[in-house]
């Protein structure tokens, strides 16, 4: 049985720890011993080699990393104005530390001398690749750059970690202030009483002594309006939703997030890219900014036109109640169209959708199924809250793989939406294990109530253990590599396949079981589930597209602080892309668009979720194809993908596996574009 010691952080800080006066110090202490280790590799006497630099660093950067990983991990999920004040503190000076490395001068003349000499270079395949992205992440560094310009860039890179950590706590003030309050129950009809009691209970934890509060998720669309009869409030939710970070209050972003788009574009300048967009996606798999517009573009007419379609249906039904179709309306409208069309809707799912078996029967299910995976939980790990879960992981002969942590449900101390996040990456150069963490949103229960998961948060929970899967799976030497450094547009690509998994028929029978009788979900929905995955594909992909064109537009820009008026740019955006329909807006608007402004993760790389996808389709219709038992095809995949993490050209792990370029049919089929994609 694996320690404890995994979750045991450098300097005496635990991942239990919410004290900001101990993250200081451990962030402090981790700081100096790096930068110290750091400096001794750039000052050695001795003639450069990979284990004497390159590995050196990799050990060096240990500590140093795993108390950055708990301190995000911690602002992100359960945060305080403390640890707010803290992350906003450290922030620049993380950056200030990472350019003290990058932009080491002594450093770069030993990686230098190591690439000089790369053909006497006597190593093994891993080690070489080490030698190129060290290159490589100098250069985009700016270490080629003369003094002045490679101190702007360091001046420019603690601006934008600033402006960045500045947004998300915006947001997260934000959405709190925009919980929309109800006083009449009345106004909530439609809503399952599980969602109605979560509702009441949101309101007391804000501190109204009745009432009931519905609390914002991070997309526009927020999923209660698919279930309310009232329009009043439905339109109510949205406009919250839509003003989020543009109200001309202490939380609006519009100003920040053009600051953040000017230091970007000022460092990719000095670093003689065009534009932030051509910096960020020169490392993806797509190449080029240009190639990435122009795939979206082109699938923009055949989304729209079925966006169109469906929204002929929908104003159809709307028509009965007297209703214009609005944004506002869609999901209501469509669900009634689901239940119409495929015979099966939300409030029929959700009782067959009970947390505790869908983790169980499910998610742990097709992971021991494809990979040969044991879990077994552990009460002894405690973490930064009380909800969350620990599972230690294991293979078929019971080594140990990792452990993962669970943070399900929704509070006001965590940002929105859904992420994984590597506490500890594996590394077979440090031993590590992986330690990743998994959080949701799921609305708590009362007390004493299952908690039950709409249809779309099941397909979250599996995507975002695949996520972890790619963590836990790696098996690679240099923690540079671990599980999910890959390319920006690769990374989401495990994440989908993993989806696949949640519509397997017999996987479905065993996980959607009614909570209060046990009844297996019946025969007949199992198929409508499958089909119901595929339901409205063109308002997803239009409101898709529309979010990535916006992204990319933004970063593609040379002077961002020219624009005075975010919400007009983003408007003119749309219009010269050809989104024309009011009632789909995009997944998420400029001010509240956490993923490109929030960090660099996913900055003019918000496409890549369907770049992905485009891997994810073509792969998923292999594992359709491939005969013999389904373990044997997980285990390839985990052999030639997962194991491997970003070793080396993420594109040939996806080519080495199918046999041979992913092609974009099958995603056009999947999402039913095919037909009007001409």
């Amino acid at each position: 049985m694996p320690s404890l010691g995994w979750l045991e952080l450098p300097h005496g800080l635990r991942l239990s720890d919410r004290d900001p006066a101990q993250f200081r110090h451990a962030l402090c202490e981790a700081m100096n011993a790096h930068l110290a280790t750091v400096h001794g590799v750039a000052d050695n006497p001795d003639e450069a080699t990979i284990d004497n630099t390159l590995v050196a660093l990799e050990r060096a950067a240990a500590p140093l990393r795993r108390v950055t990983a708990a301190l995000d991990a911690v602002c992100a999920a359960h945060t305080s104005p403390e640890m707010r004040g803290l992350h906003s503190e450290m922030g620049p000076r993380l950056a200030a530390h990472h350019d003290a490395l990058y932009l080491d001068r002594a450093l770069w003349r030993r990686i230098t001398h190591l690439v000089k000499r790369r053909d006497a270079l006597d190593v093994d395949a891993e080690s070489d690749e080490l030698l190129s992205r060290y290159h490589r992440d100098f250069v985009r560094a700016g270490a080629k750059l003369p003094d002045a310009d490679r101190a702007r860039v360091g001046e420019l890179n603690q601006e934008i970690a600033a402006l960045q950590i500045d947004f998300a706590q915006r947001l997260v003030a934000e959405a709190n202030d925009l919980a929309v309050f109800v006083t009449d129950a009345d106004e909530l009809a439609g809503l399952a009483d599980d969602a109605v009691a979560a509702a009441a209970a949101a309101a007391r934890a804000a501190g109204h002594p009745d009432g009931y509060l519905i609390t914002l998720a991070l997309p526009t669309v927020q999923p209660v309006l698919t279930h309310l009869h009232n329009r009043a409030l439905r339109e109510r939710l949205h406009h919250a939703s839509t003003v989020r970070g543009s109200r001309g209050n202490e939380h609006d972003t519009t100003a920040l997030l053009v600051r953040i788009l000017t230091a970007r574009a000022r460092r990719a300048a000095l670093l003689d890219y065009r534009t932030h967009a051509d910096y960020r996606i020169e490392i993806g798999t797509a190449g080029t900014a240009r190639a990435v517009v122009d795939t979206l573009s082109r699938l923009v007419p055949a989304a729209v036109a079925q966006a169109r379609k469906e929204a002929a249906r929908l104003q159809g039904i709307a028509d009965v109640d007297g209703v214009q179709l609005a944004a506002w309306d869609w999901p209501y409208y469509a669900e009634k169209a689901r239940r119409e069309d495929i015979g099966i809707d939300e409030a029929t799912l959700r009782p067959y959708f009970c947390l505790d078996s869908v983790l169980v029967a499910g998610v742990f299910q097709a992971a021991s199924e494809l990979y040969g995976l044991i879990f077994a939980e552990r009460a002894d790990i405690v973490a930064y809250h009380p909800d969350v879960r620990a599972f230690e992981v294991f293979d078929g002969d019971r080594s140990p793989v990792g452990i993962v942590l669970f943070d399900f449900h929704a509070r006001p101390t965590k940002q929105g939406g859904a992420w994984m996040h590597t506490l500890v990456p594996q590394s077979r150069l440090l031993g590590d294990k992986a330690v990743v963490t998994v959080v949701l949103n799921i609305t708590k229960p009362s007390p004493g109530d299952p908690c039950l998961m709409s249809f779309f948060e099941v397909r979250t929970l599996f995507h975002e253990f695949g996520h972890a899967l790619h963590a836990l799976l790696s098996d690679v030497r240099f923690p540079r590599f671990s599980g999910t450094a890959v390319p920006q547009d690769f990374v989401e690509y495990p994440a989908q396949i993993n989806e696949m998994c949640m519509y397997w028929p017999e996987l479905l029978t065993g996980y959607a079981r009614h909570h209060a009788t046990g009844a297996v979900l019946p025969n007949e929905h199992v198929e409508r589930v499958r089909e119901a995955a595929t339901f409205h594909q063109g308002h997803a992909t239009t409101e898709f597209l529309a979010a990535a064109l916006v992204d990319l537009a933004w970063h593609q820009l040379d002077n961002p602080e020219e624009i005075t008026d975010p919400i007009a740019f983003e408007q003119a955006t749309l219009n010269r892309a050809g989104f024309t329909l009011a009632a789909i807006p995009p997944r998420y608007r400029t001010p509240y668009f956490e993923h490109i402004f929030a960090s660099e993760h996913y900055s003019a790389g918000y496409y890549a979720y369907l770049w992905s996808e485009i891997y994810d389709a073509a792969t998923v219709r292999w594992f359709g194809d491939t005969s013999g038992p389904r373990r044997a095809a997980g285990e390839q995949f985990r052999r030639k993908v997962l194991a491997r993490g970003g070793t080396g050209d993420a594109l040939s792990f996806v080519r080495d596996l199918i046999g041979g370029n992913p092609d974009v049919e099958p995603l056009l089929r999947r999402r039913r574009l095919l037909e009007v994609s001409g």
